[in-house]
């Protein structure tokens, strides 16, 4: 089986990490760690957007996401999984979902903030969109809040 994990820095995708690692999955089976890095700056300030040191960011934001799936690859590694390790620039919604496609992945897991109402519709729903277009199922892991 083809599990992509797609992760960042956040404690949902630590969540997510955690429920991939304790499961049991077919013998064989192996995950793909997946990062988004989209450093698509949101301001449209000409003054601030001649500041920003695009290249710097691009690279500490990869250094972040490689030590986060080092941790995550040991943990899923621990249980008996064959783990890959892929950083990618841009959207995380159209990343996943292209990596998903190409990979040919069975499965794509997924962290969520669980955002509702203005607070999704001002920050997007990463999970929504690849729910919407992945070529597969999706698995979006949330924690309740009495967990959290």
């Amino acid at each position: 089986m083809k599990i992509l994990l797609a992760i960042d820095d956040s404690p949902y995708s630590a969540d997510a990490v955690e429920e991939v690692a304790t499961r049991p999955w077919p013998k064989g089976s192996t995950v793909r760690l997946l990062s988004a890095v989209d450093v698509t700056p949101i301001a449209t300030d000409p003054a601030f957007l001649a500041t920003l040191d695009i290249d710097a960011l691009r690279s500490e934001i990869t250094r972040r996401y490689k030590k986060v799936m080092s941790l995550a690859a040991g943990s899923l590694q621990e249980n008996g999984l064959t783990v890959e390790m892929v950083v990618r620039d841009g959207d995380p919604r159209s990343v996943i979902v292209d990596e998903a496609k190409e990979w040919s992945a069975n499965l794509v897991v997924v962290g969520s903030h669980g955002y509702t109402g203005v607070k999704r519709w001002l920050l997007g729903s990463v999970a929504h969109s690849i729910v919407s277009h992945a070529p597969c199922s999706v698995e979006v892991v949330r924690k309740s809040t009495a967990e959290a």
